[in-house]
């Protein structure tokens, strides 16, 4: 990637922050319409069918909906427990939306946080996540190796008296790169992820390994290298107790040696920022 953003990559990145925020409005919508007694399956399916009904025909993968103590992993012990169950939605109760839709050969990776209803618990965790995205932002710029970020990230964590539940997910990462697929009207799944996306990711592996440097953003020696130039989805995850939160959004990571072109997010314009806005 060149230190400066050409025309064509601008082109490109505004391809990634129209899906991004297509992503975002159906969290928004979708999450408009939940309802106590609607199961994380009806929930998935909204996502679904919201973006079908919108051009988008693959995904990275199919989207998630997570109710009660399941936003915070409670007992997540294989990855088929992250799929949607028949948990039903209650007054008072956190949930999270995360979908990972491709459209136009453009991915996006989000994750959106709300509650049915007050929940000052829930609130808090969500007011808490700003200052991990000031962290992780500060230190990609300062160029630290990725698990030295991610063992920062677990600090903050433990001062705020909270729980890394990204800890739970697969080789338990806090993001992964995302890149361009090829545009196509469907491609087949595996376990509800995308073959495209899944082999575009396989490839980065592979290469990273040569390299010295992995797609996978993670608290092992793998992870154990400076901030890759591309596009990251990043998603810190805290928990207390039975509740959970977490935005998750793309960084951009250059080789600019202007700091403040090296790396930064996307877009600004996201629900999780906005409400920060208004709480200032």
């Amino acid at each position: 990637m060149a230190s400066v953003v050409t025309a064509e990559r601008a082109t490109e990145l505004r391809g990634f922050r129209s899906v991004q925020r297509l992503a975002y409005e159906c969290a928004e919508a979708v999450a408009a319409r939940l309802r106590p007694g609607v199961t994380e399956r009806e929930a998935a399916r909204m996502q679904r069918e919201w973006l079908r009904a919108r051009g988008v025909r693959d995904w990275f993968h199919l989207p998630f909906a997570w109710f009660g103590d399941r936003t915070a992993f409670r007992g997540f012990r294989i990855p088929l427990q992250f799929f949607p169950t028949n948990r039903r939605l209650a007054e008072g109760m956190p949930f999270i939306l995360d979908m990972a839709p491709v459209h136009r050969g453009f991915t996006a990776d989000v994750g959106y946080s709300g509650c049915l209803g007050p929940n000052p618990l829930h609130d808090k965790l969500l007011a808490d996540l700003r200052e991990h995205r000031e962290l992780l932002l500060r230190e990609v710029r300062e160029r630290r190796s990725l698990r030295e970020i991610y063992e920062d990230v677990d600090r903050l964590m433990v001062r705020q008296g909270y729980e890394n539940r990204h800890r739970a997910y697969p080789f338990g990462v806090i993001a992964h790169k995302i890149d361009r697929v090829r545009d196509r009207r469907w491609s087949p799944r595996v376990l509800g992820f995308g073959t495209q996306a899944l082999k575009g990711l396989a490839s980065d592996a592979l290469h990273g390994h040569r390299e010295g440097w992995s797609p996978l953003w993670s608290p092992y020696g793998f992870s154990d290298h400076p901030p890759r130039s591309g596009l990251w989805a990043v998603e810190p995850h805290l928990g207390f107790r039975g509740t959970g939160a977490k935005f998750e959004e793309i960084l951009v990571v250059t080789d600019s040696r202007d700091p403040a072109e090296s790396a930064f997010w996307l877009d600004d314009d996201l629900p999780h920022v906005r409400r920060w806005a208004e709480g200032a």
